[in-house]
């Protein structure tokens, strides 16, 4: 075995184990919830990890926007954490996450890599869109952010790599999710405008999001008309709704 490669190997278990045991020395301890708070403002990607686990309660406004701040810019496994402790937090604690800077983070996290975190956040949402500031703020910001992927969608060679492909899909797959999760919400006209473009992309996982918006059954006769189209779609996937 190369000597070069056998020294960068054992320097990798070592720090397996060093990272191990700082773990379960942290899980050990107990810590106040000003210092988990602290951990997650300046602490490394294990310390963040365990802050968020540790952390059961929420104090104030402060406390709230640290936490969701971990939701974007921040290693998967801290985005990924959070979201799962938000699903926890935010149905007893929610009038303290009631923050444009908050929902602006939700905009953006909504659209992660990462389809757990997108999950666990249309999950939080429902808790807060019963507050009539939230949704005030929050669907007209997710409708631009929607026509905006459409419009990109629009303008893609479908010869192009598969990678940028998926990229733009990916985004707007959630944004159709979280828009039907929202529908109630939403005027129908704007429903209507959405739907009249997403159902003609040629992407069959966009389409399923479309015919899973109309299965809401809107009283509405362009309603029926798009999702009896759909109804014949090639693809199972959107058939089936």
């Amino acid at each position: 075995m190369n000597t070069d490669y056998k020294n960068l190997n054992n320097t990798y278990y070592e720090n397996l184990d060093e990272n191990f045991n700082q773990a379960i020395k942290l899980f050990e301890t107990d810590i106040s919830h000003p210092d988990l708070i602290n951990l997650l403002k300046t602490g490394n990607i294990l310390q963040k990890q365990i802050a968020v686990l540790k952390i059961n309660t929420v104090i104030n406004t402060e406390d709230a926007e640290i936490i969701v701040k971990n939701l974007i810019g921040q290693d998967g496994k801290i985005r990924e954490a959070v979201s799962l402790k938000l699903l926890e937090l935010i149905p007893q604690y929610s009038d303290l996450f009631k923050a444009e800077i908050i929902y602006d983070i939700f905009l953006e996290a909504i659209i992660d890599v990462n389809p757990n975190i997108c999950r666990n956040l249309i999950e939080t949402i429902k808790y807060l869109k019963k507050d009539k500031n939230f949704i005030n703020y929050f669907i007209p910001k997710l409708v631009n952010k929607t026509n905006e992927y459409i419009e990109k969608i629009k303008k893609i060679d479908f010869q192009e790599g598969k990678y940028k492909i998926n990229k733009e899909v990916f985004k707007l797959y959630w944004c159709l999710e979280n828009i039907y999760e929202l529908t109630d919400y939403i005027e129908i006209e704007t429903i209507k405008s959405i739907i009249k473009e997403t159902m003609n992309i040629n992407e069959y996982t966009i389409r399923e999001k479309s015919a899973k918006i109309l299965s809401k059954n809107f009283e509405d006769t362009e309603c029926t008309k798009m999702q009896s189209i759909l109804k014949q779609d090639s693809n199972y996937y959107v058939r089936r709704f």
